[in-house]
């Protein structure tokens, strides 16, 4: 049974330089080893799945240049994607737009990031988790941090691999349902977008609990749509 703790937060601090490895370095003093960083991609979009990463970094072979993946480049986010998967250990899953349907986006998202880091091929001792949760049910120790991407190499690594994937997902999307565009916008709210629903209606990828979708008018409840 996981045991979590209150989410760190970065208002305690004036500025957040960029992400560096202190938690996971604490953890290690603190007999917690190894650490897994977990983050997701894709909360807000109309359509495609949440895509959870989770990564343990290698602390003697930390790849340069980590950071939030959105502060990074789809070049450079393409290149350290490469670099994490041949020197860390990392495992993705997701959850559809079905699952997000049947309970909502923060379940789905939280659920996701739970079995990415129960896919990890080795078991870690504490997951720092981005954001405000600790996913339920991980296999030991967790630690919500805010703004994680930004603060801990290890979640910034798990944001990567997290972004990275999900494009590619929608790329291949794109081409079974070609009408979207979804490899232009990766399944979020732009005109384009908006237009291809006008025109042809949703698609199976499409999360009916979202707005313009849901029959109702509402929208399922979350306190939180980051990419």
């Amino acid at each position: 049974m996981s045991r979590s703790t209150p989410p760190d937060s970065p208002f305690l601090f004036e500025t957040i330089e960029g992400p560096d490895f202190a938690f996971e370095t604490s953890a290690r003093r603190d007999g917690l080893w190894p650490v897994a960083g977990t983050d997701e991609a894709g909360r807000g979009p109309l359509a495609g799945p949440v895509v959870a990463a989770a990564v343990i970094l290698d602390p003697d072979n930390i790849p340069e240049g980590l950071n939030d993946s959105k502060q990074l480049s789809l070049t450079r986010r393409e290149e350290l994607f490469d670099i994490i998967l041949s020197s860390s250990i990392v495992s993705i899953a997701s959850s559809g737009a079905g699952r997000i349907d049947d309970t909502d986006i923060r379940k789905a998202s939280l659920d996701a990031m739970r079995r990415a880091v129960l896919g990890l091929s080795s078991r870690p001792a504490l997951v720092l988790a981005d954001g405000r949760d600790v996913p339920p049910g991980l296999p030991c120790h967790g630690k919500a941090v805010v703004k994680g991407d930004a603060r801990s190499l290890s979640i910034a690594a798990a944001s990567i691999v997290a972004k990275v994937a999900r494009d590619r997902m929608m790329i291949r999307a794109g081409l079974v349902f070609p009408a979207y565009g979804f490899a232009m916008h990766a399944g979020y709210a732009t005109v384009r977008h908006r237009k291809a629903l006008d025109s042809h209606g949703p698609c199976p990828l499409h999360r009916m609990s979202f707005r313009p979708l849901r029959q109702d008018g509402e929208e399922a409840p979350d306190d939180d749509f980051a990419a």
